[in-house]
């Protein structure tokens, strides 16, 4: 992918713009958390870094496109579809860079879950629940959506050695510690992340073979099997209660797309 002469001077360029926030600059501090708009950031700063490659962001994979895929690696695989027009849709879309052999390779896909506005609404004193009388609501399913999607993107990657799908999770059900949130008459609610009722962390970790959240896994994983190995392609689940900030986003989703380059660049 890239000569080791041009991966000297990114580096440089990288150190001397001050790292990640240089590289972006000032238009990255806008502190607005949409991850399609983070792509379209992390897409430009690509092209700014690697000008001898050819970029592309897409907002939808088909699922006859990911049939077609899984095909062209075992004939067995790819048989089922009954939807000619179904796709995934990832929030923030998929980038992605032309190779040598001019085939368009996968080197990010960032998606957002937002759920449990139970910070919001205690502050404001409001009351939830069918009676209007709970300081907490339950948490929903609706995390459990995002599943769909990193298993067809999983399927669309099964021959690659890296899988570069971030999931930001943000609000009251994705809290990693407890804490207080103060009430407008000065008393307080305790929101405990350990609370089943609450918390839907555990309900997404699956994607990531219950390792530690928060971590950059976009480097395919191989464990030992009997007389073989496994190889595992995790998503990068990153988690907390407090809203992502435009750039901490950007950040995160460079550093995982320059690892998908890395190997792209390793495996020639």
């Amino acid at each position: 992918m890239m000569s080791k002469g041009q991966t000297s001077r990114l580096t440089a360029q990288h150190v001397s713009s001050g790292g990640v926030v240089g590289i972006f600059g000032e238009g990255a501090q806008v502190h607005d958390k949409a991850v399609g708009r983070a792509s379209l950031k992390v897409l430009e700063a690509l092209k700014l870094a690697h000008p001898l490659y050819q970029f592309r962001i897409r907002a939808a994979i088909k699922k006859q496109e990911i049939n077609e895929k899984l095909k062209s690696i075992d004939e067995r695989l790819g048989e089922t579809l009954y939807l000619k027009d179904s796709e995934i849709r990832p929030d923030g879309g998929v980038i992605e860079v032309l190779d040598k052999e001019k085939k368009w390779r996968v080197i990010l896909v960032g998606e957002a879950k937002f759920q449990g506005k139970d910070v919001e609404n205690i502050k404001a004193g409001i009351l939830v629940g069918k009676k209007k009388d709970q300081q907490l609501m339950a948490a929903g399913n609706a995390i459990e959506r995002v599943f769909k999607n990193i298993s067809e993107v999983r399927n669309y990657m099964l021959d690659e050695y890296h899988f570069p799908y971030v999931v930001f999770l943000q609000g009251s059900n994705f809290a990693i510690e407890t804490f207080q949130v103060f009430k407008p008459d000065g008393t307080f609610v305790t929101i405990r992340h350990d609370l089943g009722s609450l918390n839907r962390i555990d309900r997404v970790t699956a994607a990531n073979y219950c390792m530690k959240i928060n971590n950059n896994y976009c480097k395919n994983i191989f464990i030992a099997h009997s007389k073989s190995s496994i190889m595992l392609q995790a998503a990068s689940i990153y988690a907390r209660c407090d809203p992502w900030e435009a750039e901490e986003m950007q950040e995160i989703m460079w550093e995982v797309a320059s690892t998908s380059m890395g190997i792209l660049n390793q495996l020639g």
